[in-house]
């Protein structure tokens, strides 16, 4: 599995990215970030109004994941947000098409448990996938999520929901 690390961007990191002002996002993330990040913007949009809203939530979202030791970025990843009042946080991550299918998402995936895995306030990790989505429903498989339920997302529409307790 390819190595993975994540860098925390901060809001002025956010900020730049939303503004497509990719040289202040990676001089304030303090690496150089990529075009993908700067087309997710509507993404750093939400996360920004999460922090806003709580700012102990940054240190759950908003990372770029930067392959180790190369220093490339891949993609992005974290939570949703901190551990909700039963101690569940829900996955996040997407791979830049340009780095798709090598392993990428796996090691995001294993690199996000092994997080929730460390903090005591963490009983379980969420993942909600759309049906549709073989790729995402193969990244957890082996991970130990077992399907939960069904809900529906406004975005995405019918979603299979999965959970997988801590170790």
């Amino acid at each position: 599995m390819p190595g993975i690390r994540f860098v925390q961007l901060p809001p002025a990191a956010l900020s730049a990215l939303v503004e497509g002002d990719l040289d202040t996002a990676s001089r304030v993330a303090g690496t150089p970030l990529s075009q993908y990040l700067i087309d997710e913007n509507w993404l750093w949009r939400i996360r920004l109004a999460d922090i806003t809203a709580d700012p102990d939530a940054a240190e759950w979202i908003a990372r770029a994941a930067i392959t180790d030791p190369d220093g490339i970025v891949v993609g992005h990843g974290g939570f949703h947000g901190p551990p909700d009042e039963h101690g569940v946080v829900e996955v996040a991550y997407s791979v830049d098409p340009a780095h798709r299918r090598q392993g990428y998402a796996r090691a995001m995936l294993r690199v996000m448990l092994d997080r929730a895995d460390a903090d005591p306030r963490v009983t379980a990790v969420r993942a909600s996938i759309r049906p549709d989505n073989a790729g995402s429903r193969a990244t957890i498989k082996g991970f130990g999520f077992r399907k939960v339920g069904e809900q529906w997302d406004p975005e995405d529409g019918l979603e299979d929901v999965y959970l997988r307790p801590t170790r």
